[in-house]
């Protein structure tokens, strides 16, 4: 693709799902009585990442002090 073509695809997608997202939690999204609040699940999934991110980088510091004491 173009530089250009990218750009605005890329561009409209973001401010795509900024929209979608925003108007799941300002109205009622429900179908067969399940909520479809995008904005909420994305806010836990992020959370989610910075919890194992925040963990995977302690076991790192700790495999790397394993490593120091070794040598």
């Amino acid at each position: 693709m173009e530089k250009w073509t990218e750009l605005i695809t890329g561009l409209v997608i973001l401010v795509g799902v900024i929209l979608i997202s925003w108007m799941s939690s300002i109205y009622s999204w429900t179908i067969f009585g399940k909520n479809l609040d995008f904005l909420s699940s994305a806010w836990i999934f992020f959370k989610g990442g910075i919890f194992w991110l925040i963990l995977m980088i302690g076991l790192l510091f700790i495999v790397l002090g394993i490593n120091d004491l070794r040598e």
